[in-house]
C-alpha cells in the first residue's frame, strides 16, 4: 500500500536506526549474489531485534532519512521490513498474513464489520479448498475490513499475523478487533479479508506450489467464493482478486480499484443521468506539492463545466516514470472503452485542496477552477450492476 513519508527536518537518528540505514545501503549498492546475501542476513537480523522491541520508532526513523536522501536503500529497506512484518516464525511453524482483497461499488454505503460465524466458517471452507496447501492451517479474522480498519503500522501488521496464528495452532476461533475507525464513504471501494496460513517450517503455502498456476486457482476462487463474498456486500456490485501475501495483495488491490472505480464511475452516471457515454466529458489534472502524487479525474455532461462526479487516481511509489510522466495515456484508454471519447487533460500541477466542510477532494473543473463534485439535483442514482 501507499506509504507516505514526513519530508520535514530529519531528527537525528538512534543506533539503531544508523545501523539499519548503513545496511539498507549496502544491500542496495551490492554488486554481486554473495554479496547480496551477506548483507541480507545482517539486515534481517537487524529488522527481527527492531521487530521484537516491539517499537515502530527505530524503522521509521530509518525509512523516513532514506526517503528523502537515498531513494534506492529506502526501497530495499521497506521491502525487507514488509516481509518481515507480514512472514513470521513461531513455535517451528512459517506464518503468513494473507490479505483477500474484494473490489465492490455500489449507490448504497459499502459495508465493513464484523462478520457472522457461519459467514468466517464458509469463507475459511474456502480458502482451505481452492488458495492455501494442503499443509496449512488457517485462522480467519471475523471481520470485513476497509482500507482506513487495515494495520496502521508494520508492527501493528506483525502482531496481527502473530495473534491469528496462535488461533490457528490452538484451533480456536479469532477475535474481531475492536473500536476500528470509521469507513470513508465510496462510490467504488477495497474491502478484505485477512488470515494467517500457519504450516510447518518449510511447508507450501499455497495450492499453487503444489498444483495447478495462479491463473486456474484465481477463476476457480472467484467461480465458488464470490457468490459468498457477494452476500457479504448486498446492493454492491463486487470483483476479487487472488489471495496473497498481506502486502503484495495489498498493494494489487489499490492498483485494480482505480481502472474498477473509472468503469463503476462511468455505469452509475450514465444510468443516474441518463445519458450516453458520448454525451459525458473528463477532465483529468495531477494533483500534489512538488510533483504529482495522484490524478483527480472529474466528470461534467458534456457542454457543461459542472462537475457531477469525480475519481481519484492515487500514484504509488515510482511508476510516474523517471521523468515525471503520469498515466493520462492509460486513464484516456481506459475512458475510450467505456466511450468517453471527449477527455480534456489539464497540465499545471494543483494542490491537494479538499472541502471544509466534508472533507472530499476538490476536482478541477474544465476551467482550471477547484470545486466540489455534486450530481445534479434531477439525478435520480439507479440501481445499475457494472460488467
Amino acid at each position: 500500500m501507499k506509504r507516505g513519508r514526513n519530508k520535514s527536518a530529519l531528527p537525528r537518528l538512534s543506533r539503531d536506526a544508523e545501523g539499519l540505514v548503513s545496511l539498507a545501503q549496502g544491500l542496495a549498492n551490492s554488486g554481486s549474489l554473495y554479496e547480496e546475501r551477506f548483507w541480507d542476513a545482517r539486515l534481517s537480523a537487524a529488522l527481527d531485534h527492531v521487530f521484537e522491541a516491539g517499537s515502530d520508532a527505530t524503522l521509521d526513523a530509518a525509512l523516513d532519512h532514506l526517503y528523502t536522501t537515498l531513494p534506492g536503500a529506502y526501497d530495499v529497506l521497506i521491502e525487507l521490513a514488509e516481509a518481515h512484518a507480514d512472514c513470521v516464525e513461531l513455535d517451528g511453524h512459517d506464518v503468513l498474513l494473507v490479505a483477500a482483497p474484494i473490489l465492490a461499488w455500489s449507490k448504497y454505503a459499502i459495508y465493513s464489520g464484523p462478520l457472522k460465524a457461519d459467514a468466517v466458517q464458509t469463507l475459511g471452507a474456502h480458502l482451505y479448498g481452492h488458495i492455501a496447501a494442503e499443509a496449512v492451517r488457517i485462522a480467519l479474522s471475523p471481520y470485513l475490513y476497509s482500507i482506513d480498519q487495515l494495520p496502521r503500522s508494520l508492527m501493528a501488521t506483525r502482531n496481527l499475523a502473530l495473534e491469528l496464528a496462535r488461533s490457528a495452532l490452538s484451533e480456536s476461533a479469532a477475535r474481531a478487533p475492536a473500536r476500528m475507525p470509521e469507513t470513508a464513504p465510496l462510490l467504488a471501494d477495497t474491502r478484505y479479508l485477512l488470515a494467517a496460513f500457519v504450516v510447518p517450517h518449510g511447508k507450501a503455502l499455497f495450492r499453487w506450489q503444489e498444483q495447478g498456476n495462479r491463473e486456474q486457482i484465481l477463476e476457480r476462487w472467484r467461480t465458488q467464493g464470490l457468490p459468498n463474498i457477494q452476500a457479504l456486500l448486498p446492493g454492491c456490485v463486487v470483483d476479487t482478486l487472488l489471495p496473497d501475501g498481506y502486502h503484495v495483495a495489498c498493494r494489487e488491490a489499490d492498483r485494480a480499484v482505480r481502472p474498477y472505480s473509472l468503469s463503476a464511475a462511468f455505469a452509475f452516471l450514465t444510468a443516474a443521468l441518463d445519458l450516453g457515454s458520448d454525451q459525458l466529458r473528463a477532465v483529468i489534472a495531477p494533483f500534489g506539492k512538488e510533483r504529482a502524487e495522484e490524478y483527480r479525474i472529474a466528470f461534467t455532461r458534456r457542454q457543461s463545466d459542472e462537475v457531477v462526479h469525480g475519481v481519484v487516481w492515487p500514484i504509488y511509489g515510482r511508476e510516474d516514470g523517471p521523468e515525471g510522466e503520469g498515466p493520462t495515456d492509460h486513464i484516456i484508454d481506459l475512458l475510450r472503452a467505456q466511450g468517453i471519447t471527449d477527455s480534456l487533460v489539464l497540465e499545471q500541477l494543483f494542490p491537494l485542496e479538499f472541502c471544509d466542510d466534508c472533507g472530499a477532494p476538490l476536482f478541477a473543473d474544465p476551467q482550471g477552477e477547484l470545486v466540489h463534485a455534486e450530481l445534479p439535483d434531477e439525478a435520480e442514482p439507479p440501481t445499475a450492476h457494472l460488467h
